[in-house]
């Protein structure tokens, strides 16, 4: 179950906050695909609708419809403003790191609050800690906008963990929020859509007017694993299935949904691309990486991380799907080389990437016996690798510029490292910083 209200403004500006991403133009071209549509006085996204003076009413679950107060409320009396990190002396504890959906920028979670930060040029943003409690357990960017979901966490955490919360930066406040039975598992935003994970549950509602639109029963989902397609007007949702080892794929245009079975053992990670037509899957043993058709769910590929199980933090497709990044307990990042190209699979053909002569030498050396020996010995090996602490905790994606990677770790390190796409091998390490450490300069 759950209850939806929301607090709106009487007189909004719909100017994204200038000091939240410099980046962002006070009017952005409309045809950008990197930002929202403009808002006005009546664009749902920023909840800037004009209230009718109605009592608030609190709806249940199966009816989650948008509630009106009849004023907005204070701003919090716990936020201190965006420089109150400098009166700490040591670094805050990470609890969450996730990029956006471009890649472009990522998001920290700390026990005092929250902090955007540019990958390429790498440089802080925007913070905001709290003088209270401040514990941001989750931080779910929408592109560049000035609107970011937080659910609470940490030991003191800022908001409970069984609610998201809509921060509109432009207001240093909360808008809206989302209020669940259980603790919150795993948030993802759309321009249209927000996508909540709870243990067995997966909540989709209209972002104009927060009007639950489906509910998904999974199987039990403590990562929170889930994806969503980024493409205008083809909501493509990926999530656990009823089994282990299945995965679901919402094709909301078409209304179908396809189960894949995409592994014997339980799921531990996945990845959608922006278009929603590929899926990698990686099970709790991390060994295998498979790449599925999410249209019609068939097996086009897979490749093999390692022999020794793995427990897999992170899978990221290149914008154009012609790679794949994994990142594990094992301290090594691998990049593997993908035979499908993406925006061929409608057409049902198959083409091999370009420039590509290190995927020629990925398989085995013993692949000439495939059938003879198992399957381990015509496996396909990754491409290039990215050396690191074994044992930490690290999540990749690719950077814009061609053939680089973007690692984060739980530790607080930001690696920026380039592969060579013809020879593979170790990836060289471009640029470092530790993005929590107080007195970097930004």
């Amino acid at each position: 179950m759950a209850t939806v209200s929301a607090w709106l403004t009487q007189n909004p500006n719909p100017n994204p906050n200038p000091n939240f991403l410099p980046q962002m133009s006070p009017n952005p071209d409309p045809d950008d695909p990197d930002f929202p549509p403009p808002a006005s006085e009546s664009d749902p996204l920023y909840f800037d609708s004009v209230a009718d003076g109605s009592n608030p009413q609190t709806h249940d679950s199966n009816s989650p419809n948008l509630v009106l107060p009849r004023s907005p409320p204070p701003q919090n009396p716990n936020l201190e403003g965006s420089n109150q990190g400098a009166a700490f002396s040591s670094p805050p504890a990470l609890l969450d790191v996730s990029f956006n959906q471009d890649s472009g920028c990522f998001a920290a979670g700390t026990d005092r609050g929250f902090r955007i930060y540019n990958c390429d040029p790498f440089r802080e943003i925007f913070r905001r800690d709290f003088d209270h409690g401040g514990g941001i357990g989750m931080v779910e960017m929408l592109f560049r906008c000035n609107i970011v979901a937080l659910v609470g966490g940490g030991s003191e955490p800022q908001y409970p963990v069984n609610k998201v919360m809509i921060w509109d930066d432009h207001q240093s406040r909360c808008i809206g929020e989302l209020s669940f039975r259980s603790e919150v598992r795993g948030v993802r935003l759309r321009r249209d859509r927000i996508v909540v994970v709870l243990e067995q549950k997966v909540f989709v509602y209209n972002f104009a007017d927060l009007k639950l639109l489906h509910q998904i029963e999974t199987v039990s989902n403590s990562k929170g694993l889930c994806a969503v397609s980024q493409s205008a007007g083809n909501l493509i949702l990926v999530c656990l299935g009823p089994q282990k080892g299945q995965v679901r794929v919402e094709h909301y245009a078409s209304k179908r949904t396809k189960f894949i079975m995409a592994h014997d053992s339980r799921i531990a990670s996945l990845a959608l691309t922006q278009d929603g037509n590929l899926l990698a899957t990686a099970s709790s043993k991390g060994t295998l990486i498979r790449i599925f058709n999410a249209v019609d769910g068939t097996l086009l590929q897979e490749v093999r991380r390692g022999a020794d199980r793995a427990e897999i933090y992170s899978l990221a497709f290149s914008p154009t799907a012609q790679w794949l990044a994994v990142s594990s307990d094992k301290g090594t990042v691998h990049v593997f080389s993908l035979k499908v190209n993406a925006g061929s699979l409608m057409n049902e053909t198959v083409s091999a990437p370009e420039n590509n002569a290190a995927a020629s030498s990925a398989g085995s050396s013993l692949s000439f016996i495939k059938g003879v020996l198992p399957r381990y010995f015509s496996s396909e090996w990754s491409v290039a690798q990215f050396r690191l602490l074994e044992g930490a905790h690290y999540v990749v994606a690719f950077g814009h510029q061609k053939n680089t990677l973007i690692i984060l770790g739980m530790d607080g390190s930001f690696y920026r490292c380039q592969f060579d796409p013809v020879k593979g091998g170790e990836m060289t390490q471009l640029e470092y910083h530790n993005f929590l450490k107080p007195d970097e300069p930004f």
